[in-house]
C-alpha cells in the first residue's frame, strides 16, 4: 500500500535521479544517491517541512558530491578510459529535458566533459544550467554564499565551452550522422566511415577491465576508421541497433558475445567523437 510519505517522494524521484546521474555520470550511482536520500527522508518531520522538494534536492546534492569526491579516488585506478554510464531515455526519467540547455546536460559527450569539474564545480553548473536554480538557491544547498555559487558557475563553463562548442549538433543531424555510421560499419565501408569523421575526431573504449578495449583512445580520422573496421572485420555477423541513449540516436553493437553501446559526438554534420562502452556493468540496463 502507497503511504503520503511514498507518494511524496515519488513524485520528485525523476528530478532527484536527474540531478544524481548528471552529477555522477553513472545511473547505479544515482540510484543509490536517491536510495540514501529516501532513507533521510523517511526520518523527517514532514509536517515541519514548507518546501519537500527543496529539501530533497539538498539531500541529493550533498549526498551526490560526496559520492563524487570518493569515485574520482577509483578513477584514478580505473582500467583505460572511463566513460559516463549510457541510460535509456526512452524508457528512464532524468529530470527536465524541455531546452537545448537541459538536454545538453544529459547528453554523453557533456557527462565526458564534466568529469574535467572539482565536485563542487559540477554541482553547482548542473543546479544552474540543467534545474535552473538562482545561485541563492544553490548556495543554500552546498553551503555556499550566492556570489561563490556564481563564481563556480562561471569557472565551470570556462573549462566546458571550448570543447561543447565541438557537439553542438541538433537531434535531426545527429541521427542522419548515426544512420549513415550504421551502414558503414554494417558494409565494412572503411572510406565511407572515415567521410563522416572530423579530422581530429577521437574515439573511447571503456571496457573497465571487463571487456576487450582499447586502453587509450585513438584519435585522428584514419585511426579510428582502420580501429572500427578491424574489430568489426574479426566477425562474420553484425547486429547494429538504433535505441535512444541520452536524449540522442545511439547503437547497440553485438558481436558473437561481445556486446557494447556506441555513441557519437557530432557537429557541423562530422563525428567528433566516439564513445564505445562494453563494461558489462554499465550497459546492461541499456541492453534490457
Amino acid at each position: 500500500m502507497t503511504t503520503s510519505l511514498d507518494t511524496g517522494f515519488e513524485q520528485h524521484r525523476p528530478v532527484l535521479l536527474g540531478i544524481g546521474y548528471r552529477m555522477l555520470g553513472s545511473f547505479a550511482d544515482a540510484e543509490d544517491v536517491v536510495q540514501d536520500a529516501w532513507i533521510r527522508w523517511a526520518g523527517v518531520d514532514h509536517e515541519t517541512v514548507e518546501n519537500p522538494r527543496r529539501l530533497l534536492v539538498t539531500i541529493v546534492s550533498r549526498l551526490a558530491i560526496d559520492r563524487m569526491r570518493l569515485a574520482h579516488r577509483k578513477r584514478e585506478t580505473y582500467v583505460g578510459p572511463w566513460l559516463p554510464e549510457p541510460v535509456r531515455t526512452d524508457r528512464e526519467e532524468l529530470g527536465p529535458a524541455d531546452t537545448a540547455q537541459q538536454r545538453d546536460t544529459l547528453s554523453l559527450a557533456t557527462l565526458r566533459l564534466m568529469e574535467r569539474l572539482s565536485a563542487p564545480e559540477r554541482a553547482v553548473f548542473v543546479l544552474r544550467e540543467a534545474f535552473e536554480l538562482p545561485y541563492e538557491e544553490i548556495g543554500e544547498v552546498l553551503h555556499l554564499t550566492a556570489a561563490n555559487a556564481r563564481q563556480l558557475h562561471r569557472r565551470a563553463g570556462a573549462r566546458l565551452t571550448a570543447d561543447r562548442e565541438r557537439f553542438a549538433a541538433d537531434p535531426g543531424s545527429h541521427r542522419e550522422l548515426v544512420d549513415r555510421f550504421v551502414e558503414a560499419a554494417r558494409t565494412g565501408d572503411r572510406d565511407a566511415l572515415q567521410e563522416l569523421f572530423a579530422q581530429d575526431v577521437t574515439l573511447w573504449t571503456d571496457g573497465g577491465g571487463r571487456s576487450r578495449a582499447a586502453l587509450r583512445p585513438v584519435r585522428d580520422a584514419d585511426r579510428v576508421a582502420r580501429f572500427l573496421t578491424g574489430v568489426l572485420a574479426k566477425y562474420d555477423e553484425i547486429d547494429l541497433t538504433v535505441i535512444e541513449v541520452n536524449g540522442l540516436a545511439a547503437m547497440v553493437l553485438i558481436l558473437g558475445e561481445y556486446r557494447q553501446v556506441i555513441s557519437l559526438e557530432t557537429a557541423d554534420g562530422l563525428v567528433t567523437g566516439v564513445q564505445m562502452v562494453s563494461n558489462p556493468d554499465k550497459i546492461r540496463r541499456a541492453l534490457r
